[in-house]
């Protein structure tokens, strides 16, 4: 009986430290790795160049060519507004303009013979002078040939001030003309760069104001991540040192990019850190770039991201998440 007992005990205890080793070996496996030293981690969402296309004129929107996710090329025709009264502007101005070059050229004549009149007159009064001193015209002949040439001066330059004016007149009616043309231009709305459209704003119908965005487009040829690290960490991060990006829409792909800028100014943890004693701490912003030709980072994406810092360690075999 005592030897069964004994037995059972030993069973027990060795069942025990069965438990032990396996647990341990279990937690060994399990427990969170540390970061390797010679990267640095941070996460972010993926941001693009995003480009409001707006109408620049107030009008009614005749088509939207945008239509999410497909992509516009650069000069692209985007969306038409109504250009009748921009048209009936055009057609205005350019008859105002035509009326008053017309009048202008119908003043050239005119001027002509007054100054022959004006030389007659001046010719007259000389002569009449002259035979003045001789006693030849009374002083009323002479005072009569010169309010003559004082007349005929006068309407050379009424004359004049009338060209002058119609020309004038000419020259607003040429810049109304070519405002009237750059607007009916604007009528049209082209894409000022390539990339893939966001949001299609606005239904063709809809009576728009001046600047309203009819779409939004992002050139996602090239992507940023904005991350943040901390002051212990910044000593570390050079401009243009490598990085790799991971979203979780490709768990098994990493992304190559590459530090663009560095903030120069601390600030404290964004919100979105829950743990309060880490929304304390202040840290510094740093911005990745990255080619994406292929266009599958989209921006909003969650990003994780990795900085290499000590090149001559090289990459880690595996990258990690903290915990």
């Amino acid at each position: 009986m005592a030897l069964q007992a004994k037995h059972l005990t030993r069973l027990v205890a060795f069942g025990l430290l069965a438990i032990v080793v396996v647990s341990a070996g279990l937690y060994w496996m399990l427990k969170p790795q540390p970061q390797p030293a010679q990267v640095i981690y941070g996460s972010g969402r993926i941001e693009a160049d995003e480009v409001r296309i707006a109408v620049e004129l107030p009008g009614r929107l005749l088509e939207n060519a945008a239509v999410e996710g497909q992509n516009l090329a650069t000069g692209q025709l985007v969306a038409r507004l109504d250009p009748n009264d921009y048209v009936l502007e055009a057609n205005r101005a350019e008859a105002h303009q035509a009326a008053a070059q017309r009048a202008a050229a119908q003043l050239v004549p005119q001027i002509s013979l007054a100054r022959h009149h004006a030389r007659t007159a001046r010719t007259d009064l000389r002569r009449f002078e002259a035979l003045s001193g001789e006693g030849a015209v009374s002083a009323r002949e002479v005072d009569f040939q010169r309010n003559a040439n004082r007349a005929a001066i006068d309407e050379v330059r009424i004359l004049q001030e009338q060209q002058a004016r119609a020309e004038a007149e000419a020259d607003v009616a040429a810049e109304n003309l070519a405002l009237a043309r750059l607007q009916l231009n604007k009528t049209r709305i082209f894409a000022p760069i390539s990339g893939a459209v966001l949001e299609r704003l606005v239904e063709p119908g809809e009576v728009l104001a001046a600047g309203q965005a009819v779409a939004v487009v992002a050139n996602l040829s090239r992507v940023r991540l904005k991350l943040f690290v901390s002051e212990r960490d910044l000593g570390k991060v050079r401009l243009g040192a490598v990085a790799r990006l991971r979203v979780d829409a490709f768990p098994e792909r990493f992304f190559t990019a590459k530090v663009a800028r560095i903030d120069a100014q601390a600030q404290f943890t964004p919100r979105d850190i829950h743990m309060e004693d880490e929304r304390s701490r202040t840290v510094y912003g740093v911005t990745l770039e990255a080619d994406n030709p292929d266009g599958l980072l989209k921006p909003g994406m969650p990003a994780d991201a990795w900085i290499l810092w000590d090149k001559r360690a090289g990459w880690p075999a595996r990258l990690t998440v903290p915990e």
